[in-house]
């Protein structure tokens, strides 16, 4: 039965400092595509992007008033098909990783950080 309410996440919110060097971070590094750029206030920049294959997308923006909320530990967890895999292939493309991919009873994860050190679970699904 659907819900009634709420269908599901549209996307989630990472705050970053540098929005042209995040924008370069995610696109080459981690593969993800732009579904919108654009000005969004004085000075902002709203950028949309798409993990291709996945329903909930991402927005690198920061609210006026969050700008303490980058470099910390994110509550965003990224999954994938093998942690083994996509450890060596974002290694590879220069994604700085905090925890290399450890094995636990219920799957695998690693930890990485984006350019302004907003840590992410990378885990199995």
């Amino acid at each position: 039965m659907r819900n009634p309410t709420i269908a599901g996440i549209k996307f989630v919110s990472i705050p970053v400092m540098d929005p042209e060097r995040s924008l370069r971070f995610y696109t080459e590094a981690l593969g993800f595509e732009i579904l919108t750029d654009q000005e969004f206030g004085k000075g902002r920049r709203w950028i949309e992007l798409k993990i291709p294959g996945a329903g909930t997308n991402v927005v690198l923006f920061t609210a006026p008033g969050q700008e303490g909320w980058m470099g910390h530990f994110s509550n965003v967890v990224f999954w994938t098909h093998s942690v083994d895999k996509a450890y060596e292939a974002l290694k590879s493309r220069g994604v700085e990783f905090v925890q290399p991919p450890k094995k636990e009873p219920w799957g695998s994860s690693a930890l990485f950080k984006d350019v302004d050190g907003n840590t992410f679970c990378l885990s199995s699904k």
